[in-house]
């Protein structure tokens, strides 16, 4: 039976092309595109193709699986990642970073070793400038100075304007008005995080699918991995709950989404039930 087609623009993706670049997407991100997704796909995809002057799917598919299409691959990436956050989403896990996982981790702390903190992804940087905001309200500065915060996300695109931390009135609406006149400046052109907040999240870019980007990005005692997983299938799932596994100290924690389990992916995890949160720890 023949390949029914897609019509964009002047440019047309056969159905086998579809699934052929889903396999591929998949590989590279760990991320599954069905079917609903097919006309966002389609359109970002031949927009790369049509900008990157690559003249076909077959000659576009080429450049992006060799090693000179890097470049090109991550400006793919960054055109179809969703990048969906607000400050202080689900901020109970934030109380129970401060209240209970902190108070934890520092008492069996090396003298001198600083906590690493990881939020990936990181998006367009409101998690970890939330997670910073309430470090900033409930510890002493003395400690603040051996807790690093690393926020990571696929997408330079995203990183770029995250690393910037400029905010519309829409994105700033869920913070207590205090909090907002104390950690940003109201500026013609937005919400600008306060300096002293920025520098304490450093954003990097590392693929959750990729084991050398994990490798590289080195390990963690708490990591923030929330409404990432969803996007992806049970085979995914697990390797990425293998690889964050090996990303945390031991004795660390991990946060997910409220509608994500790590009990449905790993039997490595110990399922620790706090006042405010439910979250997953790696063994001592």
């Amino acid at each position: 039976m023949p390949d029914k087609d897609v019509q964009t623009a002047d440019t047309r993706i056969s159905d086998s092309e579809f699934s052929q670049f889903g396999d591929f997407f998949y590989r590279v991100t760990g991320i599954r595109f069905g079917k609903a997704k097919r006309y966002f796909v389609d359109r970002r995809l031949l927009e790369r193709i049509t900008e990157s002057q690559a003249g076909s799917f077959r000659q576009y598919l080429a450049l992006i699986s060799e090693p000179e299409g890097t470049e090109e691959r991550q400006r793919l990436i960054n055109a179809l990642t969703v990048n969906e956050t607000s400050f202080m989403r689900e901020r109970y896990q934030f109380r129970c970073l401060t209240v209970s996982l902190l108070p934890e981790l520092m008492a069996r702390q090396r003298r001198g070793e600083p906590l690493r903190i990881w939020c990936i992804p990181s998006s367009s940087g409101e998690e970890p400038y939330s997670i910073a905001m309430h470090l900033q309200e409930t510890l002493s500065e003395p400690t603040l100075r051996g807790i690093h915060i690393t926020a990571s996300d696929i997408s330079t695109r995203i990183l770029e304007r995250a690393s910037r931390g400029l905010y519309s009135t829409h994105s700033v609406r869920n913070l207590p008005p205090e909090w907002t006149d104390r950690y940003f400046t109201h500026t013609p052109l937005g919400y600008q995080i306060a300096p002293a907040l920025q520098r304490q999240v450093a954003f990097t870019r590392v693929n959750l699918s990729d084991p050398a980007d994990m490798r590289q990005a080195g390990t963690f005692d708490v990591i923030f991995c929330r409404n990432l997983l969803i996007y992806f299938d049970e085979t995914s799932r697990r390797e990425a709950a293998e690889r964050l596994f090996h990303a945390l100290n031991p004795g660390g924690f991990l946060c997910l989404g409220h509608s994500e389990s790590m009990e449905q992916m790993s039997s490595r995890f110990l399922t620790r039930k706090f006042p405010d949160a439910l979250v997953y720890q790696k063994p001592l």
